[in-house]
């Protein structure tokens, strides 16, 4: 019996006609990784729980080692002492990591007065001790609606922006301090409130704030601390949500680890997941051929920066914007990737 998943009309799923098919075949297939593993085809995004003291990528490459995936991709960096919400890319959802690189972000993060370091935060070196006075609820909202709204930022200079071509904490790392010019960032939400007293018996702060792209809590931290008069670091950070993705959905890198690999891969989000608040247009199987070899659609669609196209089926073939009826292309899959997506949600078989 033919197994090939089949689309509305009894006809077995395929790129959509028009667009350029694949030369061969051996691109559907996995590849051999040195020593033997072999890599396969995936696609989606997985929300990773990201623990203590592993680099975004040392995570990333951990998942995509489990997931024994050809091309993965993270959607912006956290440092190894944060934890929480990092969204890993597979396969064709890569092409949209950008995406939640310019989302909304929030944190929880704990804030020990009265210590700064070089670092902003428990991984740095103590460059600074003060005493610390009793700081009222008055003066807390107060430094509370102080860094609410839009305010100005100085990047850290333990960060991965770059100067002359050179990220910033390779400066810093060098001993070199660079000037960085102060930059808009939004504090859509933010709560302070006391905190009970850190492993050194000094007094901290909880800090809940939901923040627009490029606000570092490290910095924000810091500078509630200055305002306070005392100074501060970061002992804590969790990222809680980046964009729609919370951490009540993430699965930790243990949870995974004792997975099989077919649990593992059922956790994997559509591609589309990573493109919230986008319209959605549906080509019949002429057009989607089309626009997915790059043509211009016409139609009646209204003025949109922002759209998901797909195929029947709810088969998403990339984005796109509207202007003027007209349906341009933005990043596109490849018939390949529609291909072995299309093979992946086949039912599988003993």
């Amino acid at each position: 019996m033919d197994s090939a998943r089949r689309a509305p009309g009894g006809r077995a799923a395929r790129p959509p006609e028009g667009a350029t098919a694949p030369s061969g075949g051996s691109e559907l297939h996995a590849v051999n990784e040195r020593g033997g593993r072999v890599r396969r085809p995936v696609h989606g995004v997985l929300l990773l729980d990201k623990p203590l003291g592993l680099s975004s990528n040392d995570a990333l490459q951990k998942a995509k080692w489990l997931l024994r995936a050809e091309k993965a991709g993270h959607t912006g960096t956290l440092d190894p002492l944060a934890t929480g919400v990092l969204p890993l890319c597979f396969g064709a959802a890569t092409k949209f990591s950008q995406l939640q690189l310019e989302a909304d972000k929030a944190y929880e993060a704990v804030a020990v007065l009265g210590v700064r370091t070089t670092t902003g935060d428990a991984e740095g070196e103590v460059i600074e001790t003060r005493e610390v006075q009793p700081v009222s609820a008055e003066r807390l909202a107060q430094v509370q609606a102080q860094f609410t709204g839009p305010i100005r930022q100085v990047p850290p200079m333990h960060s991965a922006l770059k100067k002359d071509g050179k990220p910033l904490y390779e400066y810093a790392r060098a001993g070199q301090e660079v000037e960085r010019k102060a930059r808009g960032v939004t504090i859509h939400e933010l709560r302070i409130e006391p905190g009970g007293p850190s492993a050194e018996g000094r007094p901290t702060l909880k800090i809940s704030a939901r923040v627009s792209k490029g606000t570092y809590i490290r910095t924000l931290g810091e500078d509630i601390g200055t305002a306070l008069g005392c100074g501060a670091h970061l002992c804590a950070l969790r990222r809680i949500a980046t964009g729609h993705f919370e951490v009540a959905q993430c699965v930790t890198l243990p949870a995974l680890e004792a997975m099989t690999e077919v649990q593992r891969t059922a956790l994997l989000l559509p591609a589309q997941a990573l493109l919230d608040g986008h319209a959605h247009v549906t080509l019949d199987d002429e057009n989607a051929g089309r626009f997915l070899s790059g043509l211009r659609r016409r139609g009646q669609w209204p003025d949109n920066e922002a759209v998901a196209v797909f195929a029947a089926a709810d088969c998403l073939l990339g984005t796109a914007h509207v202007k003027a009826g007209e349906l341009i292309p933005g990043r596109l899959l490849s018939p390949i990737e529609i291909q072995q997506i299309l093979r992946s949600q086949e039912p599988q078989t003993p």
